[in-house]
């Protein structure tokens, strides 16, 4: 009977939820206080995790751990992670749902579409779209960015735009360096829209 389970991967299916158990345990003792248990921030400095890819945040979470990406908040909550666990947390929170924000002003909603799908031809500004996919969901490698909080993502944008934040793609640095206080803000408040 046992070789038939595990012929049939359920072993693998025990640790998985021995993962997600371990996951949900540091969510409900750490995390929960910035993100949410549920991956929804307490406060918009904070990122939403929800739904974000979970390659992704294991990845963010080792660059805490590293100091390769600095926080003074995030490096003592990631050091004492196994990669096991980084990896279970990345797959707890993108198992979460994620919804968009009402928009609030029309006229600046239309110019952060603009610059999300098509860029500023003017300034050589790319669009978000080109890397982020046209409703912002990314990749494994590069964040979702649909519903995050506005707040949030215009403080990532002045950290790449600083040289702050140098532990993801370089080519943020020029983008950042590309889009004006005004673009910055449009674009953020679109991006919170997406779902």
């Amino acid at each position: 009977m046992f070789g038939l389970l595990a012929s049939l991967g359920l072993p693998a299916l025990a640790a998985t939820q021995e993962e997600m158990a371990r996951a949900e345990e540091i969510v409900g003792g750490r995390c929960f206080l910035c993100h949410g248990i549920e991956g929804e921030s307490a406060s918009a400095v904070f990122p939403r995790l929800a739904g974000q890819h979970s390659e992704y945040i294991a990845r963010q979470l080792a660059d805490f751990k590293s100091g390769k990406r600095m926080s003074d908040t995030m490096k003592p909550q990631a050091e004492e992670l196994t990669p096991a666990e980084m990896k279970a947390l990345g797959l707890f929170f993108e198992a979460k749902k994620v919804g968009p924000r009402p928009a609030r002003d029309g006229e600046l909603l239309a110019v952060g579409a603009y610059i999300f799908k098509r860029g500023n031809q003017f300034s050589g500004l790319p669009s978000c779209a080109s890397c982020h996919g046209e409703k912002g969901l990314g990749t494994p490698q590069l964040p979702r960015l649909a519903g995050q909080h506005p707040r949030y993502i215009e403080d990532q944008i002045k950290q790449f735009n600083k040289r702050v934040r140098t532990n993801d793609n370089a080519v943020m640095h020029t983008i950042a360096s590309k889009l004006s206080e005004l673009e910055t803000h449009a674009v953020a408040e679109y991006i919170a829209t997406l779902d």
